[in-house]
């Protein structure tokens, strides 16, 4: 679970505040947006406005946008069986997660990543492979190569739906944040219960891809997730449509596009 603050970097705090999203305007003196970016006071009311964007984030705004675009229309690669994890330790001198230990032996890392088909075409798992395994592995994802190699059959992948919705977080509505970051918690422990390392201790049972079994019931979850995600990233797609529409209306008339009116705690409890 660490891994979804650390690598993300969204503080847990953000997940207690909710939003409706971008042009929605919020009633009343209850609603405090004091220190809230992109909020814009509209007397006792308040409207979060993409208009308060810099012009970097909405650059990246678009980026994201299409690269959101680009994996939804491809079909998804699910021959992969979660190799990365074990990519990662690939002879190597030391296990990345010293405080956890390995449930396998090296030579057995060594057995099933030679085995392979190691394909991975995340760049942000392939930059943590051991030297040893970047030659094996069929792809080679660069930070460049982001828009034309990421797939919707990737567990990382899917669980960056939530890093999408939480990096224009209050712009995109909170009950999004919410489901994405869910099924990220879900995909991770997917996601290391199939690693070589020991998770009995915390309750993880393994999905051990050193086998034959493993390797099925590793497929059958990437084919869930895949549909699910499926539905999720529309969902966000929608909503980075909207942001871009309110910042071209606003841009070409000056005014604001007001979708509805919400009241009530800014907490989700």
């Amino acid at each position: 679970m660490d891994f979804l603050f650390e690598y993300y970097r969204f503080r847990p705090s953000a997940l207690l505040a909710w939003s409706p999203g971008v042009g929605v305007r919020l009633e009343g003196g209850a609603w405090k947006f004091g220190d809230r970016q992109y909020a814009l006071r509209l007397g006792d009311d308040a409207v979060f406005r993409a208009s308060l964007l810099s012009a970097k984030l909405r650059s990246s705004t678009r980026w994201i946008l299409s690269l959101l675009e680009a994996v939804q229309a491809r079909p998804p690669l699910l021959a992969c069986h979660g190799l990365h994890e074990w990519a990662m330790v690939y002879k190597a001198g030391k296990v990345r997660h010293t405080q956890t230990p390995l449930r396998v032996s090296m030579e057995v890392i060594r057995e099933v990543v030679q085995a392979g088909p190691v394909v991975c075409t995340h760049y942000d798992a392939f930059r943590f492979f051991t030297p040893d395994a970047v030659p094996l592995n069929l792809h080679r994802p660069q930070a460049h190569t982001v828009q034309h190699l990421e797939q919707p059959g990737c567990l990382h992948v899917n669980m960056d739906i939530y890093r999408w919705a939480m990096k224009r977080y209050p712009l995109i509505p909170g009950e999004l944040v919410a489901d994405a970051f869910l099924l990220a918690a879900e995909i991770r422990a997917v996601d290391m219960r199939a690693s070589p390392y020991d998770l009995r201790a915390l309750g993880y049972e393994p999905i051990a891809l050193e086998t034959a079994s493993g390797k099925e019931t590793y497929r059958a979850y990437q084919k869930d997730f895949h549909q699910r995600s499926l539905q999720l990233r529309a969902r966000l797609i929608d909503a980075y449509r909207s942001i871009l529409k309110d910042l071209d209306q606003g841009a070409s008339t000056g005014g604001s596009l007001i979708k509805g009116v919400a009241s009530g705690s800014t907490n989700c409890e």
